[in-house]
């Protein structure tokens, strides 16, 4: 019925009709990474009442056929030669380059998948508001490229829980994209941060003036 109305309308007539757009949920945006940093709300932080077994993790949520948690899903996107799947997902060969350090790493074993924002920095950063449905998703997060990221276990136990306040990785060519990374991340999952660390992420950005960040708003 509706549609044989449609039909008989003129285009003049069509062009008063109201108009639909439908857009999708989630848009992913682009920006300088000064302008990012700008966006990211500040509060003040608190570990009460963490727990890393609040943020179930590697369990790739859905028992894929392939035998692959989620630490084996980023190795296999991280390759930079791809390794040999065996049974139960056992990675053998391959090799990896770990930004944090510039290292060619060329056995998995030698690998962390660090959360690019750490699970304990995350709690204090909101994610102890979060549902734990939510916070396995944030353990497991491959939606987003910077989310996990294959690294030297050296660099990856150096960094620990710290923020860049704290940290930044071993290789200096390296800080720009990190910062990027780590401030696409909390926007990403909305969380804060403190006086200390934001003071800390503009000092970086403000030395990558070239440096852009993309970030798509997690579901």
């Amino acid at each position: 019925m509706i549609n044989a109305v449609l039909r008989g309308l003129t285009a003049a007539a069509l062009a008063v009709l109201p108009l639909t757009v439908v857009t999708p949920a989630h848009a992913a945006e682009t920006m300088l990474l000064t302008e990012a940093v700008a966006r990211l709300p500040v509060a003040t932080e608190s570990r009460d009442g963490y727990d890393r077994n609040k943020f179930r993790h590697w369990n790739s949520g859905d028992a894929p056929a392939d035998g692959c948690n989620t630490r084996a899903e980023v190795l296999l996107h991280e390759a930079v030669a791809p390794p040999a799947v065996g049974p139960g997902c056992r990675l053998t060969g391959g090799s990896w380059f770990s930004y944090y350090d510039n290292t060619v790493v060329t056995s998995a074993s030698g690998l962390d998948i660090d959360h690019m924002v750490p699970l304990a920095e995350s709690w204090d950063s909101g994610a102890s508001a979060w549902t734990a449905q939510r916070r396995e998703a944030y353990a497991n997060d491959q939606g987003a490229e910077q989310s996990l990221v294959a690294v030297t276990a050296r660099s990856n136990r150096s960094k620990a829980d710290q923020d860049p306040a704290q940290w930044l990785p071993p290789a200096a060519d390296a800080h720009c994209r990190y910062v990027g990374e780590w401030v696409g991340t909390k926007l990403r999952w909305g969380l804060a941060v403190d006086d200390a660390e934001l003071a800390a992420l503009e000092g970086v950005a403000s030395g990558c003036p070239g440096q852009t960040v993309t970030y798509d708003p997690a579901p």
